[in-house]
């Protein structure tokens, strides 16, 4: 029997056959896990999984990279947790964790994927009431628009073929 929870849409997605794991990449894993097999088991299926050191160490060019390389020239989406942020920059989030990307690393990261067979795209995990300034809402607006731009690019250049 499968648990589906708002942290497991992409473990039940690999278990259903609905997603190929050796096409995905999951960026800037940071924090606490339960245990060790937590992120082991997205590895074993073949995640390109790119913590939070590694992306330091990379570089944004180089993860860009790499994540074009994996994803490769089949159909893909592009899912954003806003909590991959620092709180400093998105705190309206039920997971907040310190040590997250600045804003303009996520706008490098999404306009690197210019070019990419892109059919769509969300923002997700945010929570106005936990921001009553409302900064985690206009981060995840600008950086939703900073992916439809992407797509929209995209149809753009499929509709001219």
């Amino acid at each position: 029997m499968y648990v589906y929870t708002h942290g497991t849409p992409f473990r039940r997605a690999i278990e259903e056959g609905l997603l190929d794991p050796n096409r995905i990449v999951q960026l800037c894993i940071r924090g606490a896990l339960y245990n060790g097999r937590e992120s082991d088991w997205g590895v074993r299926q073949g995640i390109r999984v790119i913590d939070i050191d590694e992306f330091r160490s990379m570089g944004i060019e180089n993860v860009i990279l790499e994540a074009r390389r994996v994803v490769g020239s089949g159909r893909a989406y592009v899912t954003l947790d806003v909590d991959a942020l620092a709180p400093v920059y998105a705190p309206g989030t039920g997971t907040p964790e310190i040590g997250g990307l600045k804003t303009i690393e996520v706008q490098a990261m999404i306009r690197g994927l210019r070019g990419l067979n892109l059919i769509g795209g969300d923002v997700v995990e945010v929570s106005p009431p936990f921001d009553p300034s409302g900064n985690t809402v206009l981060v995840a607006a600008t950086l939703m628009f900073e992916i439809l731009c992407v797509l929209a690019d995209n149809i753009s250049k499929q509709k001219r073929r």
